[in-house]
């Protein structure tokens, strides 16, 4: 992988995901969301606020307009957050860190993992492990992306995916490149 400076990498990156379509998954994910949610399992009335937690710092902007999306669509949240990672600012990962669990107490309740990118699936696999031994009912996962390759973790899968992209090094709409252009209203890959 490339340690370039972000304003080479951004000469010969390609756009792989332009904002209108990141909006229409995004859109399109809170409906399914939404419809899931509705109602309690026993098919009867609005069941409890599921617990809405993003992972930081890469989920930021995509659980932002999540949730707001959702709210058009008549579910209430509670947020929380978490901060589980192993990149710290690499393009390679490693242990899992937590640097943050959250503060509200997961026992009976229903959690939205709203992450940034599905790739091999190791942070997402052991943050859901986590919620379910605190006690929550389903941890359900909704991935702004997903990798398209063999390598995910057995058993793991986003339950509501946004976009699909090839495997390669992404960046842009909260994904970075050694900590830059987390804030590019587009998805972009290392160049080739």
């Amino acid at each position: 992988m490339s340690n370039l400076p972000f304003s080479e990498v951004m000469k010969t990156a390609d756009l792989l995901v332009e904002r209108p379509v990141i909006d229409q998954a995004i859109a399109r994910m809170a409906g399914e969301i939404a419809k899931d949610h509705a109602v309690d399992e026993d098919g009867g009335g609005q069941a409890d606020s599921p617990v809405f937690l993003t992972v930081m710092h890469g989920a930021l902007p995509f659980a932002g307009q999540l949730s707001l999306e959702l709210g058009a669509c008549g579910l209430d949240l509670q947020f929380d957050y978490l901060h589980a990672t192993r990149y710290r600012g690499q393009i390679r990962g490693s242990d899992l860190i937590w640097k943050h669990r959250p503060a509200t107490p997961l026992a009976g309740r229903r959690v939205l993992l709203i992450d940034d990118i599905l790739d091999e699936g190791h942070t997402l696999r052991e943050v859901r492990q986590w919620c379910l031994e605190q006690g929550a009912v389903d941890a359900r996962i909704a991935a702004l992306v997903v990798k398209q390759h063999d390598r995910c973790c057995p058993g793991l899968k986003a339950d509501y995916v946004g976009v699909t992209v090839p495997d390669r090094y992404v960046f842009g709409f909260g994904m970075d490149y050694h900590e830059q252009g987390r804030n590019l209203p587009h998805i972009y890959a290392l160049g080739e």
